[in-house]
């Protein structure tokens, strides 16, 4: 005796990166496959799919109210991106009457196809934080009479595409900041700091290029760093939950009194992160730099400069222009002025009427004779008069312009 069971339920995917990861953008078709595999025949009521994409955030506060009371407070919200379902196999009917219209589905493998768009809007990125996630998933059930059913589960990545290729993100971004330490009643010169990026916009596995100039006027031996942050936001019931973590960093040398330090370009590598998210409601995903003076004993001096983390890198002509951009724009650290001088105006180069007059009564009396004097009398009997006027017919044929090349010098004599 044979026993009739299910022995995989499996749901695959038909498109796949070059990480063998199902990955897709809105308005992408998602395929797929689902495969069953029985021993024996199986009665099948129904063989459905599910497609969801929901953003969830969910976190715990508690609260003391007293010597052995605590108050505790759920937070939660959650947004649906997706939501598609399907029949592969029988239909949905009354549970009362499973028996009817049941498929058999003799031993073996069987395959059963599915397809949906994604929503042609802007998806939340695929994400996992502490508080929140972004999930997308299809899931397959199967139902067979007076039996649970049988399911699965199969997650898929949605990418939000991010293009770093526009103004706004090829724009660099600077700053400068000042802070002067003092102890009790006595107080020690300034520490500066001024920091540049080329652009707003990256993509992972970039490198930063950060100029920045740290003079330390002070009494302490400082230390310039940068690190790269990301930082999560998670909004559920009015409230907002915040977690930042470092992404990488790097370290200068030590400044002493009195001296000062250029980076000319040093470089932070942007390692594989998540894309910035900023159009979902419940979740953020922000990225920033930040170029600050390590000050033992005191505050750090620091500049924050806001990135976007893309997924669309930077194309040939656009870093050509960010790099145009950026030198045009880094003038200013070499002392030079950062505008170009402007350029004249009109009134200074406007002829003045009486200008004009005296030059025309100039041509009028000409002082020379010959070839001069004809082409200045030339000159004064057209000066009021139009031009001629636009016709299609040709005032010198070509028989006529034959005739003056045969009386030129270049047609031989008879």
């Amino acid at each position: 005796m044979v026993l009739c069971k299910v022995r995989t339920l499996a749901v695959y995917f038909d498109s796949l990166n070059e990480n063998n990861l199902p990955v897709f953008s809105g308005g992408d078709l998602v395929s797929g496959r689902v495969v069953v595999e029985v021993t024996g025949d199986v009665r099948v009521q129904r063989l459905n799919i599910t497609a969801r994409g929901v953003a969830k955030v969910r976190w715990t506060e508690s609260r003391n109210a007293g010597a052995n009371t605590a108050y505790t407070q759920n937070y939660t919200e959650e947004v649906e991106y997706l939501r598609h379902y399907d029949t592969l196999i029988g239909e949905d009917r009354d549970e009362d009457t499973p028996e009817e219209g049941a498929t058999v589905l003799h031993t073996g493998l069987h395959e059963f196809a599915f397809s949906f768009n994604l929503p042609q809007m802007a998806l939340a990125t695929s994400f996992e934080g502490k508080h929140g996630s972004v999930r997308y998933w299809v899931k397959a059930e199967l139902h067979r009479p007076w039996m649970m059913p049988v399911k699965a589960k199969k997650e898929f990545i949605v990418f939000e595409h991010i293009d770093i290729n526009t103004p706004l993100l090829l724009a660099p971004q600077a700053g400068t900041k000042e802070k002067t330490l003092c102890c009790w009643f006595c107080a020690s010169g300034p520490i500066s700091l001024s920091a540049k990026i080329e652009r707003k916009g990256y993509t992972p596995g970039e490198s930063i290029q950060i100029f920045a100039e740290v003079e330390n006027c002070s009494s302490r031996v400082v230390v310039p760093k940068a690190a790269l942050y990301q930082t999560q936001t998670f909004f559920a019931k009015g409230k907002g939950k915040q977690i930042q973590q470092l992404v990488s960093n790097l370290r200068g040398d030590p400044l002493q009194q009195g001296k000062s330090q250029s980076w000319e370009g040093k470089l932070l590598k942007i390692p594989p992160v998540s894309p910035s998210i900023l159009d979902c409601p419940i979740i953020r995903v922000e990225y920033a730099l930040v170029v600050y003076v390590d000050i033992p004993g005191g505050l750090n001096l620091s500049l924050s400069l806001p990135l976007v983390i893309g997924t669309i890198p930077l194309h040939a002509c656009a870093s050509r222009t960010s790099s145009i951009s950026s030198n045009c724009g880094s003038v200013g650290w070499l002392g030079l002025p950062e505008r170009p001088e402007a350029p004249p105006s009109y009134s200074d180069l406007a002829i003045s009427e009486e200008h004009r007059r005296d030059c025309l009564q100039g041509c009028d009396r000409p002082e020379g004779g010959g070839e001069d004097q004809t082409l200045l009398t030339y000159i004064t009997e057209f000066r009021y008069l139009p031009p001629p006027l636009y016709s299609e017919v040709d005032p010198y044929p070509d028989s006529m312009e034959a005739a003056d090349v045969c009386r030129s010098d270049v047609c031989p004599s008879r």
